[in-house]
């Protein structure tokens, strides 16, 4: 009896201590993240100039956003498989330097058509890095901290727009969209750091020296129970990813062509709206941890649903960016709960290939969505067509409250 209160004792104690390694998982994944934040978000500023330089309409500028998303829905579905067959730390490599490379080549398009091929290929390795991060440090962390871990990886994103809006601002908007884009070939460079020296979890360690990392994408689906939460699950990484690029690739286009407003406007929101996302994702992380998983992502996608619809039906620059900040902390604040949310629902030998399977098929169907919101902005307008992005708040609660389960304290398989 004595030993087992000792064992439980010093479980508590090393939960509260931090390892280096872990540190290393998580500044890895962090910045990996950041470079994908980067990447996705050039694009969504840079959209008024590419228009310009290409000739394109508002749907050729949906189906680029689209085209990306397709590319990170296959990428994710590939690499997360890989990651869970021959290791997360080699295969998270191998995405950073795909979206790299092919991320440089579209600075050197020569037309709409390259342009959209080297985008569909950039996000092949994008749709891989996420799941791969999250995994590596849901399997790292320990179970009352695991929330929170991966709030910092998803505040990676937030930091990548920044550093989307001040490459386009002080270097395309001077030098042109091109230049924007040549500085993805950055990321490459941060490969050799990941690779040296960091190990792989111990978790899938185990598996690898037992010879049971086998591809195992079935047990996503092995019973109704399961097939459920992975319904509900993927619905929930839909109207995420909706509603995030809904409003961080189109509301700067919106500033700058239906407002009237100076394009640097567009700086200023971003970064005010950003600021806002990356308070809700480390708030969002402790409420996870603290509350469990349901009743928080219930109750920010309920404020969500009603903030978003009276927020795209003001005209005023003054307010949008003010309330840019409360929208973007509920709105893009649940991405502080995904990682260890899909992470809990799945075993070892499955976990990445769920974190890239169903975050990026959410992805996909989003990626779907941003023609039809081109469309209606074609149509309508883009604050008309952003508007009705309420109803899909209210559709993520519900999977919540009858698909997905709760998971708080629960130790990974």
């Amino acid at each position: 009896m004595k030993t087992e209160a000792n064992a439980v004792l010093q479980a508590e104690s090393e939960s509260k201590c931090t390892t280096p390694y872990q540190k290393r998982t998580l500044f890895a994944s962090t910045v990996g993240y950041a470079l994908d934040g980067m990447d996705m978000m050039i694009l969504g500023v840079c959209f008024s100039l590419i228009s310009v330089s290409f000739n394109l309409t508002k749907t050729d500028l949906g189906t680029l956003t689209s085209v990306t998303l397709l590319g990170a829905v296959l990428g994710g579905i590939l690499f997360g498989v890989l990651a869970d067959k021959y290791g997360r730390v080699r295969v998270f490599s191998w995405t950073i330097l795909i979206f790299s490379l092919f991320t440089g080549l579209c600075a050197i398009s020569p037309n709409y058509e390259c342009f959209l091929i080297f985008r569909f290929l950039s996000g092949l390795g994008l749709g891989g890095e996420f799941g791969i991060g999250m995994t590596l440090v849901s399997e790292s962390w320990p179970k009352n901290k695991r929330s929170r871990a991966t709030s910092i990886v998803a505040l990676g994103f937030q930091v990548g727009i920044i550093l989307a809006a001040l490459t386009v601002n002080f270097i395309g908007e001077i030098h042109g969209w091109r230049w924007a884009f040549a500085m993805g070939v950055l990321p490459a460079l941060f490969v050799a750091w990941t690779r040296k020296g960091l190990k792989e979890p111990e978790i899938w360690q185990n598996l690898k020296d037992q010879n049971k990392n086998k591809i195992a994408v079935g047990k996503l689906f092995k019973n109704p129970r399961t097939i459920a939460t992975t319904i509900g699950l993927t619905i929930a990484c839909a109207v995420q990813n909706f509603g995030f690029y809904g409003l961080m690739v189109w509301m700067p286009n919106m500033i700058a062509t239906e407002l009237k407003l100076p394009f640097k406007n567009t700086m200023f929101w971003t970064i005010s709206t950003t600021i806002g996302m990356s308070l809700g994702i480390l708030i969002f992380g402790w409420l996870c941890d603290k509350f469990g998983r349901r009743p928080s992502y219930i109750f920010f996608l309920f404020i969500s649903a009603v903030s978003i619809w009276f927020y795209f039906h003001q005209t005023d620059m003054f307010i949008l960016i003010i309330f840019g900040s409360v929208i973007g902390f509920f709105v893009n604040g649940m991405m502080g709960g995904y990682g260890a949310l899909l992470a809990e629902h799945y075993p070892t030998d499955a976990r990445s290939s769920a974190e890239n399977i169903i975050f990026n098929v959410g992805r996909g169907i989003a990626g779907v969505s941003q023609v039809l919101i081109a469309y209606l902005a074609t149509v309508y307008s883009i604050s008309y067509a952003l508007a009705l992005l309420s109803a899909a708040y209210l559709l993520s609660a519900a999977a919540f409250v009858f698909l997905i389960p709760e998971t708080k304290g629960k130790e990974l398989e």
